[in-house]
């Protein structure tokens, strides 16, 4: 098979449980050490494989690895600059909307972050797809990462205003 972007998420969940029934460690209680260390071994494999998958961006992430593009987000933090204002705006808006405890301003940002999300993936589909559009498709990944933070940002502020 393939690797590919988009995935069947109901399949991908339909195979991750049947593989951990296969391999689940409950199921070796009786087995040897060597064989009870291997079905750990399995169940962590398939754990961090399901992980990998569940999530588009790690999965954009993998697939650039197994291309030998490294996406370089912890190093390279360099954006285009419209999109490194916008960036901060919405950061700035989210400090805003929660001085003010403005619930209604914090769900619309939520709002536009998932909106913005769902065109990047939608373009590292298409960047995957093409294998010509690798690089570009490194940067949409590091913009996803940026856009990831912005939403955990936004959430943590929504619960705070909350409690």
């Amino acid at each position: 098979m393939t690797p590919a972007f988009t995935i069947d998420v109901a399949a991908l969940d339909i195979a991750y449980r049947e593989v951990q029934r296969e391999v689940h460690p409950d199921r070796f209680a009786t087995a040897s050490d060597a064989e009870k260390r291997l079905a750990a071994q399995w169940a962590t494999q398939a754990n961090g494989a399901y992980r990998t998958l569940k999530s588009p961006l790690n999965r954009g992430r993998y697939l650039l690895q197994l291309s030998g593009i490294d996406t370089e987000e912890e190093r390279n933090t360099a954006m285009p600059l419209e999109f490194l204002v916008q960036q901060m705006e919405w950061r700035e808006a989210v400090v805003e909307a929660k001085a003010a405890k403005d619930d209604a301003k914090l769900a619309q940002l939520a709002t536009d972050q998932r909106s913005e999300e769902k065109q990047l993936f939608a373009k590292l589909a298409e960047q995957l797809a093409s294998k010509v559009s690798m690089p570009g498709a490194r940067e949409t990944v590091r913009k996803l990462r940026f856009l990831e933070k912005l939403g955990e940002e936004i959430d943590i502020a929504a619960e705070e205003i909350e409690s």
